[in-house]
């Protein structure tokens, strides 16, 4: 049978997603706590791969087995054997047809900022920070250029693996709470390193480097070498993964909040 699992962890100890050789991913430690419960190895497919110091409040995936548990036995069982950074919050078994990555229809992402002088301490690792004042008008109005179906070239890693840099910006939008800024981004994919790039490109428009329209121009000339650095990972999480209701998944985004 397949099962589909819900799955949260906090990024900082782990080197990504994807298994490692040394064994240091957030996939090496799932595929360990669910071949306890299994009694055999398992090999999980995810939604997406998420990088190094990059969060999850909701990332999807599934296996396969011919072992028959309870679904709650895949998720305190293999609660039990997982570290405290990581934690499986829902388990489904669903027909074979299913799959976490190539099934999925959207991935959303939000990215925390705290912007105020000093460095925060009790989210550390839990959000992006930048010193000066940011001006979030300018920002919101330089996002909404982003929006929509384009070639987003500019906005992936020099090592990205996609066959095409066309992507369609369904979400792109701006918040802001008191010292707090939160980036909203949903897409049916994303590149490699695309929204810490996105947000990158942001913050240089919100520190008065560039004009809003410089998200404009850098959709048209294609061209990474010309945007801004990444951004770090810190203050990024998947926070939800949409499929075709025929699955009748269990809720497939959380809310995002810092502690």
């Amino acid at each position: 049978m397949r099962i589909a699992l819900g799955v949260e962890y906090n990024g900082a100890p782990f080197s990504g997603w994807q298994s490692q050789t040394n064994g240091c991913g957030v996939q090496d430690v799932v595929e360990q706590a669910i071949a306890q419960i299994a009694k055999h190895p398992v090999r999980i497919h995810a939604a997406g791969r998420t990088d190094t110091g990059v969060h999850a409040m909701l990332q999807v995936i599934h296996f396969d087995t011919e072992v028959i548990r309870p679904e709650m036995a895949w998720v305190r069982g293999v609660n039990a054997f997982l570290p405290k950074t990581v934690r499986i919050v829902w388990a489904k078994v669903v027909d074979e047809s299913f799959h976490a990555r190539f099934s999925a229809t959207q991935r959303s992402y939000q990215y925390w900022l705290v912007n105020q002088a000093t460095a925060p301490a009790i989210n550390a690792d839990k959000a992006g920070w930048y010193h000066l004042r940011l001006n979030v008008s300018a920002m919101q109005e330089a996002i909404a250029h982003l929006q929509g179906e384009h070639d987003f070239s500019a906005f992936r890693a020099s090592e990205c693996q996609a066959s095409s840099p066309i992507r369609t910006l369904r979400t792109a939008s701006i918040m802001a709470y008191e010292e707090t800024i939160i980036f909203n981004f949903s897409a049916n994919a994303f590149l490699q390193h695309q929204v810490r790039n996105m947000v990158g490109a942001l913050i240089y428009v919100g520190k008065g480097r560039y004009s809003p329209q410089f998200m404009q121009e850098l959709l048209a000339q294609k061209n990474r070498t010309l945007a801004p650095p990444t951004f770090s990972p810190n203050g990024l999480y998947l926070v939800g993964v949409e499929y075709d209701k025929k699955f009748n998944l269990p809720s497939t985004r959380r809310s995002l909040i810092l502690i």
